[in-house]
């Protein structure tokens, strides 16, 4: 099991100087974390979003390794062009613009978007690549709105949450609608590698990455990425909401590798989702005493999709 001193000396794919906010889980301990995993070159492409627009402000950039810009719905198209191209280029020697020749070499091929050009937007394309069998690792960073363009609710955002387009008011308190559950889109795919990650589980995810870089075919990882502007938490305060998300059952870790169930934390006492709700803001208005039901509701779905979890888990066990 490799450490953080390990990961640490790996050279960097992201480097600082980008315009995150204080306190952003999601862009550069996600990025880092995945591509550090690759042991070959990593080829990058991004569609809009924080990840995009913190990262690359012109004329600057904080990438290390080849990068290409997507619009919101498009990066699961774009990353499967890129791998189609490379796939017909590879071991050919070829010749760059001074006219120097060179052979193409093997590498790996990633997508990051958040969950509005995942979840929504961008999800035909997302599944398109899935279904199309392409090498390609798809990276969802999970946080639930559409962060960058005003905290607006997406498929990813949680029942209950306040939200722009969902605020708490005199007959509607948040968001009125479970959250889609993409990770189980992926797994309908059929495809060889699914998992859910988070970034307080920072050895998982890297496993988890490291273990889609060496499968071939599709891959698709969904990673808990909690926000300090939309959420509504103090900047210290992201990993440790993260590792609530997990211990609560809000955001299970578990992959599944041929269609084989794994579920990769277990907490010998599940904690109550009023641990995971009570540090953000978004969820303040679920305490008040006429909207505590909700919050029962909301722990009644949790409780219901770990038991599927759990069941699938078990019934891949029995068949093996």
């Amino acid at each position: 099991m490799i450490t953080l001193k390990e990961i640490a000396k790996k050279k960097n794919p992201l480097e600082s100087g980008h315009g995150t906010c204080r306190g952003c889980t999601a862009i550069p301990q996600v990025v880092r974390t995945i591509l550090k995993a690759s042991d070959k070159p990593v080829i990058v492409a991004n569609a809009t979003g924080c990840m995009e627009v913190t990262t690359t402000i012109y004329p600057r950039t904080s990438w290390n390794v080849p990068w290409i810009h997507s619009t919101f719905e498009a990066v699961g198209a774009l990353v499967s062009g890129v791998e189609t191209a490379h796939k017909a280029l590879l071991n050919k020697t070829i010749k760059d613009s001074s006219g120097k020749e060179f052979k193409v070499s093997d590498c790996n091929f990633v997508a990051f978007a958040g969950d509005g050009g995942s979840y929504d937007i961008g999800l035909q394309a997302l599944s398109g690549m899935l279904e199309r069998g392409h090498n390609c690792l798809f990276v969802c960073y999970d946080n639930g709105a559409y962060m960058n363009t005003g905290v607006q609710r997406s498929g990813a955002t949680p029942f209950g949450a306040a939200t722009s387009t969902t605020p708490d008011g005199k007959i509607h308190h948040g968001k009125e609608e479970k959250r889609k559950n993409l990770t189980k889109i992926a797994i309908a795919h059929d495809i060889p590698y699914v998992a859910q990650a988070a970034v307080s589980h920072w050895q998982d995810l890297y496993e988890k990455a490291s273990k889609a870089f060496k499968m071939k075919g599709p891959k698709f990882i969904n990673v808990l990425a909690p926000c300090t502007l939309g959420w509504g938490f103090k900047e210290n305060l992201g990993i440790e909401i993260s590792r609530l998300g997990v211990e609560t059952n809000f955001w299970p870790i578990f992959e599944v590798e041929n269609g084989n169930y794994k579920i990769n934390y277990k907490t010998a006492q599940r904690k109550p989702i009023e641990e995971f709700l009570k540090p953000q803001k978004r969820f303040a208005h679920l305490f008040e005493e006429n909207n505590k039901h909700l919050i029962s509701v909301m722990q009644k779905n949790i409780d219901s999709e770990w038991e599927k979890l759990v069941k699938n888990e078990t019934i891949k066990q029995k068949n093996i």
